[in-house]
């Protein structure tokens, strides 16, 4: 497969296409969303589907009166209904520049697994928006570049060339520069979503000001039980283990940072990857923590992991997909 596909069917091929088409996005919350979707809720109202009786009470709208059951009781009682809502379905893709290493390329995989989830929602007929966010790309304007809220397999080639371009740009050989903060990038999602829904943040979470002003803002939301948000965290083979064999990461390295910062000269030993491996799971753990104490899904996930075992199997799973 190319580095870079130009189209959904080079990304994630015709076989996931297929087996994704059965799938579903899935909350754990009740959803009121403002369209007649393919999600039931237990709101009830005036839909097509009957759910059960109430007794009538006056101010009652007279339509709603079932007159068979008066005519055997000689008593009012309401019709009521099961209503079909939509969901709201937000993906985030971190496409700073961190998120450009890695082989295969974190970014590459961010793009598969959002790419997946919107081409889901769509089909499902729910409200789905995708933003790019924490890029350098010569056309960015701002820190969130996003699409407006689309539904319906007509969205599907425009939401997915709005999520290719992202890699296409991220071969561009550009300049890192200074770009807004996690936690200013957070607070603009939080404040630029509404209703209720599913949140879905892919990134690795390595920001130098760190997570934890970001999380506070995306469960906002969450503890007023308006989104089930996921932090999905893609690392690189070579970050998770870095002495892994056949790595060429050995000896004297001089290590530079991928966002712009000073480069380190450092000599790499067995005790010092096993230093590095205890500050990664301990960073992970923190993560997860954090996540877990805001209502946040957490999963790690490998940049080299298999997208079609990941969605059928390990999403399924957690809840995201059914």
């Amino acid at each position: 497969m190319a580095t870079n596909p130009g189209t959904i069917e080079e990304l994630l091929g015709a076989d996931l296409i297929e087996a994704i088409e059965r799938l579903d996005i899935h909350s754990s919350k009740v959803f009121a969303g403002r369209l007649p979707g393919e999600r039931r809720s237990k709101r009830r109202g005036q839909s097509v589907e009957f759910d059960d009786y109430r007794p009538y009470v006056p101010g009652d709208d007279l339509r709603h009166i079932d007159w068979n059951v008066y005519a055997r009781s000689e008593r009012f009682f309401l019709k009521l209904f099961r209503e079909e809502e939509d969901l709201s379905v937000d993906i985030v893709v971190d496409a700073s520049a961190s998120m450009r290493l890695g082989d295969p390329m974190k970014l590459l995989f961010a793009i598969r697994l959002a790419v997946a989830l919107a081409y889901i929602g769509l089909c499902r007929q729910n409200r789905v928006s995708c933003a790019v966010v924490g890029g350098s790309f010569e056309d960015f304007d701002g820190p969130i570049r996003r699409t407006a809220p689309r539904r319906g397999r007509r969205s599907v080639k425009p939401v997915c060339d709005f999520l290719l371009d992202a890699l296409r740009q991220s071969s561009r050989d550009v300049e890192p520069r200074p770009g807004p903060s996690f936690h200013d990038i957070c607070r603009r999602l939080a404040l630029g979503r509404s209703g209720r829904g599913v949140m879905v943040l892919i990134s690795d979470f390595l920001f130098r000001e760190g997570y934890l002003p970001g999380l506070n803002y995306l469960a906002g939301n969450v503890s007023a039980g308006g989104f089930d948000t996921y932090a999905m965290q893609v690392l690189s083979p070579q970050e998770i283990d870095p002495g892994r064999e056949g790595s060429q990461m050995v000896g004297d390295l001089r290590l530079l940072d991928a966002e712009g910062g000073p480069a380190a000269e450092v000599t790499l030993t067995a005790p010092l990857i096993r230093r590095y491996r205890r500050r990664l799971e301990g960073f992970i753990e923190g993560l997860s923590h954090a996540c877990r104490a805001r209502e946040i899904d957490h999963l790690l996930v490998p940049s080299d992991e298999p997208i079609g075992p990941f969605l059928l199997g390990r999403l399924r799973r957690e809840g995201l997909v059914r």
